[in-house]
Formats: structure tokens, C-alpha cells, sequence
């Protein structure tokens, strides 16, 4: 054989063996890919890429295998050059990577598209519209983001989370489901006791696996009477992590029914006497909830503070606990900003949250501190933020007349803002229980109210900012 000829053959050799190679290759991560085994075949499908830029199944399946193990920035990067060469599947991936970050309207049209995709090949598209109009209710939800101060998180094991909650005697215990039923086997609940130790709640498996809360009361020495909360509350997936303010009749639990965002979404009901059953729940917006699990909302009423759990951006076993200074006007982030908006629904740096100037280091220490029954660490009518020195909690601490007329007004409307959710939400259960006829009496009755009700929201913080003007203003004159 001639040198020439030699060589040829050699080169020839070499590229079918290489080629031979990754066609192993390939096929190997395919087998994984199909089998769920996104991590074992990432690598492989990484080197694809590598090697071949612009191939749009390499892209699709290395994006996808970037969205399972939580590489987002991967995935979008990759699922959207397969986007751009009509791959169908890489559609719902760039959707879904859109939604986990928060960029809604995109992840809506994203959907949109898709199912477009789907309705040509006559293909099911119930599942996907579905998820289209959660995004959309994602979209309204972050756009009325609240402006509540997160002043502090801690990231956890998932397993040791309650470790972070130190409630005050008043506000009840919280502890593990094994512990206070003192079992072996592993159920994924909290159970919340009342400060007068009688009354427990608390969530476990029933039928199907599917969690529920339910309450048991002390009686005669001995825990009994296990009732099932009733099904208003109880939705058609799980439902745990119940916690009941001191009044008794205000419980906040996370579900991943009743319109969830994703996983666990955190939910608040109130008993109602008169009737012997529970309002309506009422899902909290963002920054409480996320498309992600976000669970164990606790309000201490003596501490003034709040905690709850999420595992948003978190590594598989960790969550981050957030604690919080309640918002109990519900005051929105006042911006047209939506990058300030998601940044705020994201919690991506909650330094964002914190009002100027101020110092959380003394709210912070609180909530490390234990308060027995009957001590009110600080006595307060409203916690208005003045600069990093000056918190006032009554009127008659406010020196400047102008400011003190201000929040007058601010606390008349907070007022005015408590009565009326109160009326919607007596309204909404009026609906859910009435017929046909009555539903078509109430509902411009309440959409009513609501409009009344977002009218008045943004209006507190305009005159607390007024009255810290104010305020401010005349100290420095009468210094």
C-alpha cells in the first residue's frame, strides 16, 4: 500500500471508529435520558453539544437534563436554541424554566405556543392550558407583591426546621409529628399545640397517602375526639403544617390544592362560630408564596414577627426560613417597576425589603429569645418606623402635629382596609355555599368591595411616608 493511500485509510479508520464511539454513546445517553436518569446521561449529552452546536436534539436533551437537576441557566440557554428549530418538547421545558423564575408572561406565551404545537397533531392539551393559566395568576399575584420586611433567613436541613422557630409561651409549641405522638413511623408533619396545652392540630396520611389536617382535644387526661378538619379546608391533594393564632379561630396551613403555585402554597382560614365551620381559604400572595414549597407559616402576635418555610433556589435537603415583620395592612410594593416586583416576589436579597435606615438587630435578637405567658416584651399599637434610631408604637410618641394628623389617617384607613377584607371574605363564603341565583346576586356585590378594597390598599404607606417626612422634619428643627 502507497504511503498516500495508507494515510487515507487510516484517517477513514479513525473517523468510523470515533464515529462508532459516540453513536455508543449517544445511544447510552438516550437509554438513560428515557429512563428519568437525568444526572448519569448530562455529561454525555454535554460533550454532544460540545461537539455539535447547532444540533437541536443534543440541545433539547442536554437542556433538559440541565431543568432536572436544577441548572436553570442552562436549561433556558439550550432549550432555546431547540426552541428555535421547532423541537416540540423544548417548548414546556423553556415554559416551565421560565415559571421557576419568576418571568410569568413569558412562560404564558411560551405555553401558548405549545399548546398550538399540541392542538395540530390533535395531541391532549388540558394539562398545558392549565398550567398556562397558573402562570397567568402568577403573573396578577407578583404584580401585587406586598411590601412586607424580611429581615432575616436561615438555611437549614430540611429535617431540622423547626430548630429555627422559637415562639413565645402565648403563641403555643410547635414540634415534630413523631415526638408528640411518640411513633417510629415516618410521617412529614408538625403538630401545633395551644398555649393551654388542651387542643392539638396537626396533619397525617389517609386514604391514598394524601395528607389532611385534623385537631384533637384533651379530655379526661387522655388525648381523643380525632376530627378531620372539614373539606373546604382540606383540599384534594396534601394539606399539613397548620399553626392557629392565639384567638383560636385563625389558622394558617399550607396546601398543595386550592390553586397551589407549585408544591406546598400557604393558606389562611378562619373558624366561623355561627355557623360551626371554616371560611373559605384564602391563599397568601407572594413574597409568602412562590412556584415552589413554601410551608410553616407562624405570626407570634407578642414577638411581632413571623416566620414561614421555602425551599426556593435551595439544594435537595436544605430550606431557608424567613423571618418577617407582619404586614397586616397588606401594603403593596408601590412601584411600576416589574423587575423591582419580582425581585421582591423572589426574595432574591432581602435586604430589598427593609424600610431606610433601619436596624433590625434588637427584632432579630427577639425572636431567639423565650417569653413566658403574660410578658409583652414591647407594648405597641403599630410599629411606624421613623430612621435607624426611632421606632414609635403609640400616637402620643409622635412630636410633629402634621405627622401625628397623617397617621391618624393611616391608621383610620388600615381600619377601614381589616373591615372590608373581612366583608369580601364573608361574601366569598356566602358564595361558595349559596345556588345559582344567589352567586349572581353576590358577585358584583363583591367585585364591588374589591375594587373599594384596591383603592384603599396602596393609600396607607403614601401618608406613612407623609408622616415620616413630617416627622422627621421637625426633629430636626427642634434638635
Amino acid at each position: 500500500m502507497k504511503p498516500l493511500s495508507k494515510k487515507i485509510f487510516y484517517t477513514i479508520a479513525i473517523a468510523l471508529l470515533c464515529s462508532g464511539l459516540q453513536a455508543q454513546s449517544l445511544d447510552q445517553a438516550k437509554k438513560l435520558y428515557n429512563e428519568g436518569n437525568y444526572a448519569e446521561a448530562k455529561p454525555a449529552f454535554e460533550k454532544l453539544v460540545k461537539q455539535a452546536p447547532s444540533n437541536s436534539s443534543y440541545n433539547h436533551w442536554y437542556g433538559v437534563c440541565c431543568f432536572e437537576t436544577g441548572d436553570l441557566d442552562g436549561a433556558e440557554k439550550h432549550l432555546k436554541v431547540a426552541v428555535k428549530r421547532k423541537v416540540q418538547e423544548a417548548y414546556r421545558y423553556l415554559a416551565e424554566v421560565y415559571y421557576l423564575t419568576y418571568r410569568f408572561e413569558e412562560a404564558s406565551e411560551m405555553y401558548e405556543e405549545y399548546i398550538s404545537l399540541l392542538s395540530k397533531k390533535k395531541q391532549p392539551v388540558e394539562i398545558y392550558e392549565a398550567r398556562q393559566e397558573l402562570a397567568d395568576k402568577a403573573l396578577r399575584m407578583m404584580e401585587k407583591v406586598e411590601n412586607v420586611q424580611v429581615i432575616d433567613s436561615m438555611v437549614v436541613d430540611k429535617d431540622a426546621f423547626l430548630s429555627a422557630y422559637i415562639l413565645s409561651e402565648e403563641s403555643g409549641k410547635l414540634m415534630p409529628f413523631e415526638e408528640f405522638f411518640e411513633t417510629d413511623i415516618p410521617v412529614q408533619s408538625t403538630v401545633y399545640m395551644n398555649q393551654k396545652g388542651d387542643k392539638v392540630y396537626y396533619a397525617h396520611p389517609t386514604d391514598g397517602d394524601r395528607y389532611c389536617l385534623f385537631n384533637q382535644s384533651y379530655i379526661m387526661d387522655n388525648w381523643g375526639d380525632e376530627k378531620q378538619l372539614p373539606m373546604n379546608v382540606n383540599s384534594n391533594d396534601d394539606d399539613n403544617y397548620p399553626f392557629v393564632l392565639p384567638d383560636g379561630v385563625t389558622i394558617y396551613y399550607a396546601s398543595k390544592g386550592n390553586g397551589s403555585l407549585g408544591g406546598y402554597d400557604l393558606f389562611v382560614t378562619r373558624y366561623n362560630m355561627n355557623s360551626d365551620n371554616y371560611l373559605a381559604p384564602e391563599q397568601l400572595g407572594m413574597p409568602y408564596n412562590s412556584p415552589f414549597n413554601d410551608y410553616m407559616m407562624v405570626i407570634d402576635e407578642v414577638k411581632g414577627l413571623g416566620w414561614f418555610v421555602s425551599d426556593r433556589y435551595q439544594p435537595e435537603g436544605k430550606v431557608c426560613v424567613y423571618l418577617f415583620i407582619p404586614n397586616d395592612n397588606r401594603t403593596r410594593v408601590d412601584s411600576d417597576d416589574i423587575e423591582l416586583k419580582r425581585s421582591r416576589a423572589m426574595l432574591s436579597s432581602i435586604k430589598n425589603s427593609w424600610k431606610p435606615d433601619s436596624n433590625y438587630a434588637n427584632l432579630i435578637q427577639l425572636a431567639h429569645k423565650e417569653i413566658p405567658y403574660g410578658v409583652e416584651e414591647i407594648k405597641k399599637d403599630f410599629e411606624f418606623v421613623i430612621n435607624n434610631n426611632t421606632v414609635y408604637y403609640t400616637l402620643d410618641e409622635i412630636k410633629s402635629p402634621e405627622a401625628k394628623n397623617y397617621y391618624t389617617k393611616v391608621i383610620v384607613l388600615n381600619k377601614q382596609i381589616k373591615e372590608l377584607e373581612n366583608k369580601i371574605n364573608n361574601l366569598r363564603t356566602s358564595w361558595n355555599n349559596g345556588n345559582n341565583a344567589k352567586r349572581d346576586q353576590l358577585k358584583p356585590v363583591i367585585l364591588q368591595a374589591e375594587e373599594q378594597l384596591d383603592e384603599l390598599l396602596s393609600q396607607p404607606s403614601e401618608l406613612e411616608k407623609k408622616a415620616r417626612n413630617a416627622e422627621m422634619t421637625f426633629l430636626k428643627k427642634n434638635r
